[in-house]
């Protein structure tokens, strides 16, 4: 099931949603060599985020294979404590980017739009470390790197589902069908799922069960989101928006 759009207009134009888009866009390409060889391993190495460097319960100088011939060894450098903060703006490859991505800009707008920019952009960063906080909790000695945005991006899906329950998004169910429904069905089945694939990571028996997803920082991220949006709507916004689709309403 994939979302790709939604029946939300905006007030105006999400300026803080693009920027966002554009820093994972720029940060790839430039930094991360397009997902290139070296370039995108001592990305993920040197500013990806190591729970067990954080915690200090992975042992100093291990080595953690990333492909043949190249490792990530884990160290006590200063700019570890930054890294669950750039770990959000890093990728492992063209799809990751691309999926997070999808769902930034489907439901990332109308999200700023109930908050403004700036408030937007501290919420994001805020679910993104909640995301981090959970996944370092539940693999304080991990010594594999993290990247991604999944976890910022989740608490904006948390805070869509509180903000537009109801709102209609656009939505592909793989091979062939297109429909239209609630956005309240597609989040808490994107939670549920997410929970589920994480249930059997939480057994010391199966720790790789999700492939290598960070699936409970999604749930972190997503659950922040639930909890912090309404601290930071932007109380003005929100009435232009409901004056709006009122008027709406009366010409329809």
């Amino acid at each position: 099931m994939i979302p790709i759009s939604d029946e939300n207009p905006t007030l105006r134009t999400p300026v803080m949603t693009y920027l966002l888009l554009a820093s994972l866009a720029v940060v790839f390409v430039v930094v991360q060599g397009a997902g290139q060889g070296y370039p995108l391993i001592a990305s993920v190495c040197n500013w990806g985020m190591v729970p067990g460097e954080l915690t200090h319960l992975a042992p100093v100088g291990l080595h953690v294979p990333m492909s043949p011939g190249v490792d990530c060894v884990i160290d006590t450098e200063a700019k570890n404590i930054f890294t669950p903060l750039t770990s959000m703006f890093l990728h492992g490859g063209w799809a990751h980017l691309l999926g997070n991505s999808l769902y930034l800009w489907v439901f990332g707008n109308n999200v700023e739009d109930s908050l403004g920019r700036f408030r937007f952009l501290a919420f994001y960063i805020l679910c993104g470390l909640a995301a981090a906080l959970t996944h370092v909790v539940l693999n304080g000695a991990s010594p594999v790197p993290t990247v991604g945005a999944s976890g910022a991006i989740s608490g904006v899906l948390g805070g869509y589902l509180v903000l537009y329950p109801r709102i209609r998004v656009r939505t592909y169910f793989p091979p062939v069908f297109l429909f239209h429904v609630p956005a309240w069905f597609v989040l808490v089945f994107w939670f549920g799922e997410q929970v589920l694939t994480g249930l059997p990571e939480l057994s010391p028996m199966r720790r790789d069960a999700s492939g290598g997803v960070a699936v409970w920082a999604h749930v972190g991220g997503f659950v922040a989101g639930v909890v912090l949006v309404k601290l930071f709507e932007n109380h003005a916004l929100v009435r232009r928006r409901t004056a709006l689709g009122e008027a709406r309403a009366v010409w329809e």
